[in-house]
């Protein structure tokens, strides 16, 4: 998930506001008229203000059970219809949470839906259920999956299986064990589409996390000469690069040490407050007799609300940098609050990391 202001955070539950409610039982009642929207739209609401965006998502699927008038296949078959009629596709989640709620006695009949609803949002969620009663029977459909026609279902066959997806469970006995999810990953590896590379690129950078050594001996016979494969290996290695790992710099021709000498490395302003932005500058000269791969990045320690710092890095550039050549790097970073990271005041160090050495170091030190 990308950063998001925390201004901006309290709108993402708004995806499922009252208007929202509103539209879901105005498009159910014209493919099935029976359906008593006025019914629907009491229930939805109970207590919509304090819920959360899955919580409002969970709660709308178990109020389309409540008041769809069949049982799962009859009311499968009205939700179908209903699918393309939905104004917005993270909304449209609310279709295969229904099926994760109430088809893991179905299992053909949900994984045929699953495949169908992911190509107007994503079935990412739901199918994390399955996959948790029963992982090598889902797992077999899904690797079906990385084989359809369709970018939405070959996507779905990566990112559902993902052990570390965002806004989910985790999925413990893939975190032990990645190697069953090995044939989808395979068969995607030098997919056409990006947003199903992009899937398989954070497949494998979550199973770094955990099992490094397995990624690599899978990557191994990958065709680096195919640019599809290739984006896909670089990004998969991302978090283990800004740790430095020296295998992952070596598939990158920068696992040697760098030859440079750093002229300048500042941060300024050395001081400012929230809601600013710091001015990153570098001046790298090679002092190799030969032209060297550099992976260029930098990391900033942010200051913890106990006290302490905690370090992230950011990518910056990779360069090949000819005998006796410069480089110049100038970045600006703002420094304001999101969902995912609060800043508190204090001194924050920042580095030049090349080649997953650091080189030099400076600071800003924020006040409130």
């Amino acid at each position: 998930m990308a950063e998001t202001e925390t201004e901006a955070a309290p709108l993402l539950k708004e995806i499922f506001n009252r208007d929202r409610l509103e539209h879901f039982a105005r498009e159910t009642v014209a493919v099935h008229p029976d359906f008593d929207g006025a019914h629907f739209l009491t229930l939805a609401s109970i207590g919509l203000d304090d819920l959360s965006i899955m919580q409002r998502l969970r709660q709308i699927a178990v109020v389309f059970h409540d008041v769809l008038p069949g049982g799962f296949a009859t009311n499968l078959e009205i939700l179908r219809a209903l699918a393309p009629r939905i104004n917005h596709g993270f909304a449209s989640m609310v279709l295969p949470e229904y099926v994760a709620l109430h088809g893991q006695d179905h299992f053909d009949l949900s994984m045929d839906a699953l495949a169908f609803f992911t190509r107007f949002g994503s079935s990412e969620f739901a199918i994390r259920h399955f996959l948790l009663k029963d992982l090598a029977r889902t797992l077999k459909v899904m690797e079906r999956w990385s084989r359809d026609d369709n970018e939405h279902v070959r996507r779905l066959s990566s990112e559902g299986c993902r052990p570390r997806l965002p806004w989910s469970f985790q999925l413990k006995d893939l975190i032990a064990d990645p190697s069953p999810v090995a044939p989808i990953l395979e068969n995607l590896r030098s997919d056409p589409s990006l947003y199903v590379r992009k899937s398989v690129a954070n497949h494998l950078n979550d199973i770094t996390k955990d099992h490094p050594a397995w990624v690599f001996d899978r990557i191994a016979d990958w065709p680096k000469d195919d640019p599809r494969t290739a984006w896909i290996i670089k990004q998969a290695l991302r978090t283990l690069i800004k740790k430095g790992d020296a295998r992952a710099l070596h598939v990158f021709g920068a696992g040697h040490k760098a030859e440079v000498k750093i002229e300048s490395f500042a941060v300024t302003p050395s001081s400012l407050k929230l809601g600013g932005a710091v001015r990153i500058s570098a001046r790298l000269v090679s002092t190799a007799s030969a032209p060297q791969k550099l992976v260029i990045d930098y990391a900033v320690h942010y200051v913890k609300k106990a006290g302490g710092t905690s370090k992230k890095v950011f990518k910056w550039k990779e360069i090949t940098l000819g005998a006796g050549e410069s480089c110049e790097l100038t970045i600006s970073r703002a420094i304001r609050d999101f969902t995912t990271r609060i800043h508190y005041a204090g001194r924050h160090p920042v580095e030049l990391v090349v080649n997953g050495e650091v080189l030099a170091d400076s600071a800003f030190e924020l006040t409130t």
